[in-house]
């Protein structure tokens, strides 16, 4: 089971990489995500993968687990804590740099008390995709049962608080997802059962029509400001560098291409909401071009770099 938790999933050097540009990415739009009719954010609220899950993936029957060491060895207390990384992931980073507190907890988590609820929560389950077969595939929460979490989050929050004041948190919060790799790695790439009847265009095409879907219900539900990560170069991730990149494990140019294809269609998914979804601010990041910068020069970024080519 640990075997295929560490197969199956992101490295911890990868998704600790992916942190640190989505935090910084985050940091320089924060005029762009801060409501603008209140500049501090109430709360953050985190829905994805590995690359956000802050332990949820402990409590549900799943061999996609990280409650084992190495995990969690630079995290307070020495320990793993479900966060697939040495420390923390971009929940926790995002949620410490808008200055909400310093660790984003799971929302499975059954010792949360209503003052945790009420600043924010994750939802995310390392491996879960876009496409509900993704999750279902590695017997994770699929992005509608982490949207359904959410509902039921609401529903807590306004029998404590009312529905008036739970609005108010809502539309002053910042929501992000980080999703989408997984769908390629796992699924397209590495099973016939989706690319069997969709070309890359096709089936980024059917990745969007999901996307767009859940960006418009958590709208629904009361969410304005929602940051939205790109795939990254999921052909130079470790794993498929290994699989597909030959004797030298160059990066998979086949899986990179399709990431380009799905973020050239979702940064015009979400200037298209932006239009048509009245105080919606959604916001692309571009985790795809810096992550592969570092990849290519990994030089000149010091100590990152030997981060990653550790990974």
């Amino acid at each position: 089971m640990a075997f295929l938790s560490q197969i199956l999933v992101p490295s911890s050097s990868s998704v600790k990489i992916f942190s640190i540009i989505a935090v910084i990415f985050l940091s320089h739009n924060v005029a762009a995500v801060t409501p603008a009719t209140n500049k501090t954010t109430r709360a953050v609220f985190t829905f994805g993968d590995s690359t956000m899950d802050t332990g949820n993936n402990d409590y549900i029957i799943s061999i996609v687990k990280s409650n084992f060491p190495p995990y969690g060895r630079d995290f307070v207390g020495g320990k793993p804590t479900g966060r697939f990384s040495n420390g923390k992931v971009a929940s926790d980073f995002v949620a410490e740099i808008f200055g909400v507190k310093k660790i984003l907890p799971a929302y499975l988590d059954p010792k949360l008390q209503l003052q945790d609820l009420l600043t924010g929560v994750c939802f995310a389950s390392a491996g879960s995709g876009y496409d509900p077969l993704t999750a279902k595939l590695l017997s994770v929460l699929s992005l509608s049962d982490q949207l359904n979490l959410f509902k039921e989050y609401k529903s807590k929050i306004n029998a404590a608080v009312g529905n008036e004041r739970t609005a108010t948190l809502l539309s002053k919060s910042l929501f992000v997802l980080s999703i989408g790799s997984n769908d390629l790695a796992l699924n397209y790439f590495s099973t016939p059962l989706r690319s069997a009847h969709y070309d890359i265009p096709a089936y980024t095409d059917f990745l969007l029509e999901l996307a767009s879907n859940f960006f418009q219900e958590l709208y629904a539900l009361g969410a304005r400001v929602i940051g939205v990560a790109s795939m990254p170069p999921i052909g130079c991730v470790p794993a498929q560098r290994t699989l597909g990149g030959g004797i030298e494990r160059a990066c998979d140019e086949t899986e990179n291409q399709a990431a380009i294809i799905f973020n050239s269609k979702l940064s015009a998914l979400i200037d298209s909401l932006n239009k048509r979804l009245p105080e919606a601010q959604l916001i692309y990041v571009d985790i795809y071009n810096p992550l592969l910068s570092i990849i290519q020069d990994p030089a000149q970024y010091g100590n990152l770099s030997c981060i990653f080519i550790l990974s």
